[in-house]
C-alpha cells in the first residue's frame, strides 16, 4: 500500500462532536476553510457530507477535487461510555475465565468503601474457558483443545453474540494456539468481530492484555459499521479521496486498518485538537501548553512540554473522567494501547444544569447534544445548559451563532435558568447563571489538574491554548481560577481539533514483548528485533523517503512492577547506544519517581517501532501546504455573517456587575494589548475577554490574553 501525498491538491477534515461536526479544508495556497454545523446523531455521515459539500461550494470546487479526507469521531469513546457496545464473548484459558473480573485491587475513591467498579463489557456468562496452557518462555505446557474449541464455536455461531476477544495465557512470547483459535473461530463465524489478543497487544500483564482485547471487539461492529457506510456515502457522493482516521496516538491512518483495530481510535477526536496546538503552538513560540477543549458535551485537557506531547499506554476509560493517572486507577476499562495523554470531563456547552437531591447546584455530566440541544436552540430543549447561561449573561450572541445559522432565543434560555434553577434556589437570575459559569469552571480544573498537578507540574508555568466552540469563553476566567496568567486562542479555536487533523502524521506504529535484561551481549539480537518491527511498519506504509522511524523501549528496574517508555537510538545497537539507554530511563525514573538507583539491573520489557510521514509529502519537518501552516500560522478564509453589534451588556458577576462590552471580530485587534471587558465574535466561537485582562493578536493570528 502506498503512502505517498499528492503533491498538490484539496484535503479536508471532519471532526464530530457531541453537539456540533467540524469540518475543515487545507487548500494548496494555505488558505483555510471552515464549516460548523449541528450533530446528526440518527446518522453522522449526514452532517459530514454537508459540510464537505459546503465547502465545495465555497470554494467552487467538485467534490472529486479533495484528496483526502481526514476525520476523527467519539463513537468508539461514546459505545463504551452508554454501554451500547457489540455483543461479545471472550475466550480465555481455562482458569482465567474472571481476569476482567478481578482486574487490579486500586480504587479511585479512597474515602467510598461501597464503591462499586463498572460491570465488566463481557458478562460471566459470555466468558468460556479452554484447555491450553503455554510457560511464560512460551512452551507449551497444555496442549490446546481442538475439539472443545470447535464445539465452543458452534454453540457461538447459534448465539447472538457479534464480537469474539480471544485471549490465551502467554501468547505474546507464543501466539501459536491463539492462531489455532482464530482459524477455528474465523472459519465457524464468518461475518463476526473477531479481536485477537497476540495481534492487539504482543506484550506481558493478562488483565492490561485482556480488557484491551475485549475493549477493541466490543467496539468492533459499531467501528467496522459506521465506517464502512461512511466510505460508502463518500464514494456515492463523489468523494473519491483516501480516508483516513485519527489514532489516539496522534497520528492518521488508513481506515481499513482502523476497521480491523478500532481500540486504536478510542481517544479519537481529542488527540486531533492537540496535535494541532503542538504544531501551531510551538511554532509560535510556546513551547510549553495545557490544552483546553470545551465542546458541546466535554472538556478535555492535555500537557505539551518544549513543544512534545505527552503519551501514554496505561488509559483508562469509562471511568466518569477518562485519564491516564498513577494517582486514579480502577475506574474504568483498561487501554494499553499508545494515547495522547488527555484527561476528560462531563462538562461542555450542552451540558444539563440541575440541582441534586440535596439542593446543590451541579453541571452535567448530562448533555443537551445536538437534538434537541440547549433551551436556547428553540428545538424543544427544555433543560437549562452551560449554553444558556452564557447567553444570559451575555456572553454569546443572543440572536445567532455560526455565522447566523444556528438561531438563538435569549428569552428560552431565560425562562429554562429561571424556572428551574434560579427560582427553586430563591436566587437573582444573572447570580445564578454567573454560578453556573464559575461551576462549569471549577469541574474543568479537574481536567486540567490531571494533567498538570497530578503530573507534578504546576499550571502556573504554563499558557493555557483553548478551543474548541466554547473553549475561548471559559478559558479567561479558568487560566485565573489555576493562577495562570497567559491564554492563547487559535485561529478557527472552534473547529480547532479538525484543524489539527490537517497537521497529522500518517502513522504506524508495531510492538513486541522483549523480557530480557539491558546487556550489552543482547545488542544484537535487540538490534535485529527492532528491525524486524521496522520491516513489518514498512512494509504496511509502503516504501518513500519521507518516512520517519522512531525506536521505543519499555524498561524497569528489576522486580519493579511497571515500567517507563524510553527512546532508542535507531541504528546498530552496541554497548555505547545500551549505555545511553540506560541513562534515558534512570532519568525517566528520576523525573517521574524522583530518584533512580545506578547500578541495578534494568531489564526491558517491550520494544515499538513507530513510522511516520508528514503530510502532502514533504520531509520530516513536514513539508507541503501543512508544513508552510505549521511555520507560519492559519490563514482562515473568513465567512460572511451578520453584522456585529458594537457594544453588548454583560455580567461579570458581583465584583464588576453589568458592564457594557464591546463586541469585535478578531481581525479588529493589534499587536497593541487592549483592556477589557471584550468579547471577540467569530464564525467558528466567541473569546470572552474578562475586566483587567488585555488582549492582543500575536504575529500568527493568535489571540493573547494577559491576566
Amino acid at each position: 500500500m502506498s503512502t505517498d501525498r499528492p503533491a498538490a491538491g484539496l484535503r479536508i477534515a471532519a471532526d464530530i462532536g457531541g453537539t456540533f461536526t467540524d469540518i475543515a479544508c487545507l487548500s494548496p495556497d494555505g488558505t483555510l476553510s471552515t464549516c460548523k454545523l449541528p450533530s446528526t446523531p440518527d446518522d453522522y455521515g449526514r452532517a459530514i457530507l454537508e459540510g464537505i459539500r459546503t465547502i465545495a461550494a465555497d470554494l467552487g470546487v467538485d467534490l472529486d477535487s479533495f484528496d483526502e479526507v481526514l476525520h476523527a469521531s467519539t463513537i468508539a469513546t461514546n459505545a463504551i461510555l452508554e454501554g451500547k457496545g457489540a455483543v461479545t464473548a471472550l475466550v480465555t484459558t481455562e482458569g482465567f475465565r474472571d481476569v476482567l473480573e478481578l482486574r487490579r485491587i486500586r480504587v479511585p475513591r479512597l474515602y467510598e468503601p461501597l464503591y462499586q467498579k463498572p460491570a465488566p463489557l463481557v458478562p460471566r456468562r459470555r466468558r468460556f474457558e479452554i484447555t491450553e496452557r503455554m510457560d511464560s518462555r512460551g512452551e507449551v505446557v497444555t496442549a490446546l483443545d481442538v475439539a472443545a474449541l470447535q464445539a465452543l464455536a458452534a454453540q457461538l455461531a447459534a448465539s447472538d453474540v457479534a464480537a469474539v476477544a480471544v485471549c490465551f495465557l502467554h501468547s505474546y512470547v507464543n501466539a501459536t494456539h491463539e492462531t489455532q483459535a482464530a482459524e477455528i473461530l474465523r472459519a465457524a463465524l464468518p461475518g463476526r468481530f473477531l479481536s485477537i489478543s497476540h495481534e492487539v497487544l504482543p506484550e506481558i500483564r493478562e488483565y492490561e492484555r485482556t480488557s484491551t482485547t475485549v475493549v477493541n471487539a466490543y467496539v468492533g461492529p459499531l467501528v467496522s459499521q459506521y465506517l464502512t457506510a461512511l466510505q460508502k456515502r463518500l464514494k456515492d457522493s463523489g468523494i473519491t479521496g483516501r480516508l483516513l482516521m485519527m489514532q489516539s496516538s496522534g497520528g492518521t491512518l488508513d481506515v481499513e486498518r482502523v476497521i480491523a483495530m478500532p481500540a486504536t481510535v478510542i481517544e479519537s477526536g481529542p488527540a486531533a485538537g492537540v496535535v494541532g496546538a503542538a504544531r501551531l503552538g510551538t511554532h509560535a513560540g510556546y513551547g510549553d501548553l495545557i490544552t483546553f477543549d470545551m465542546g458541546g458535551t466535554t472538556a478535555k485537557a492535555s500537557l505539551i512540554e518544549s513543544g512534545r506531547l505527552v503519551a501514554t499506554d496505561e488509559y483508562e476509560v469509562g471511568g466518569g473522567i477518562s485519564l491516564s493517572s498513577a494517582l486514579a486507577k480502577g475506574g474504568g476499562y483498561a487501554l494499553k494501547l499508545p494515547v495522547i495523554d488527555v484527561s476528560e470531563v462531563g462538562a461542555g456547552g450542552g451540558s444539563i444544569v440541575h440541582i441534586d437531591r440535596g439542593g446543590a447546584l451541579k453541571v452535567g455530566p448530562e448533555s443537551a447534544g445536538a437534538s434537541p440541544g440547549p433551551a436556547c436552540y428553540g428545538a424543544g430543549g427544555t433543560e437549562p445548559t452551560v449554553t444558556d447561561a452564557n447567553v444570559v449573561l451575555g456572553y454569546l450572541n443572543p440572536r445567532a451563532l455560526a455565522g447566523g445559522t444556528v438561531p438563538i432565543d435569549a428569552a428560552l434560555s431565560r425562562e429554562a435558568l429561571s424556572e428551574r434553577i434560579a427560582i427553586p434556589l430563591g436566587r437573582d437570575l444573572l447570580e445564578t447563571a454567573y454560578g453556573v459559569y464559575c461551576l462549569a469552571n471549577s469541574v474543568m480544573t479537574r481536567a486540567v489538574k490531571a494533567v498538570s498537578t497530578y503530573r507534578g507540574r504546576d499550571p502556573r508555568d504554563f499558557t493555557l491554548f483553548a478551543f474548541g466552540g466554547n473553549g475561548g469563553i471559559h478559558a479567561a476566567a479558568l487560566a485565573a481560577d489555576l493562577g495562570m496568567t497567559r491564554v492563547l486562542v487559535p485561529p478557527a479555536a472552534g473547529v480547532f481539533s479538525a484543524v489539527g487533523l490537517l497537521l497529522a502524521d500518517f502513522e504506524v506504529a508495531h510492538a513486541a514483548a522483549w523480557l530480557k535484561p539491558l546487556c550489552d551481549d543482547d545488542a544484537p539480537a535487540l538490534g535485529t528485533r527492532f528491525a524486524e518491527l521496522e520491516h513489518k511498519v514498512l512494509e504496511e506504509m509502503g516504501r518513500s523517503e519521507h518516512i520517519v522511524l522512531g525506536w521505543r523501549a519499555a524498561l524497569r528496574y528489576a522486580g519493579q512492577g511497571f515500567e517507563l517508555p524510553v527512546d532508542v537510538p535507531r541504528g546498530a545497537l552496541n554497548a555505547a547506544v545500551l549505555a545511553q539507554v540506560r541513562a534515558a530511563f534512570e532519568a525517566a525514573h528520576r523525573r517521574s519517581y524522583g530518584h533512580a538507583l545506578p547500578g541495578e539491573r534494568i531489564d526491558f520489557v517491550s520494544l515499538r517501532v513507530v513510522g511516520t510521514l508528514p503530510p502532502s509529502g514533504g520531509g520530516a519537518a513536514g513539508g507541503g501546504v501543512a508544513g508552510a501552516a505549521r511555520t507560519a500560522g492559519l490563514r482562515v478564509r473568513r465567512r460572511s455573517q451578520a453584522p456585529l453589534a458594537g457594544v453588548r451588556t454583560a455580567y461579570f458577576g458581583k465584583e464588576w456587575g453589568l458592564m457594557p462590552v464591546p463586541v469585535m471580530e478578531r481581525w479588529e485587534l493589534t499587536a497593541d494589548p487592549r483592556l477589557g471587558p471584550l468579547i471577540i465574535e467569530e464564525y467558528e466561537g466567541t473569546t470572552v475577554v474578562p475586566p483587567q485582562a488585555t488582549a492582543c493578536l500575536d504575529a500568527h493570528g493568535n489571540i493573547v490574553i494577559s491576566l
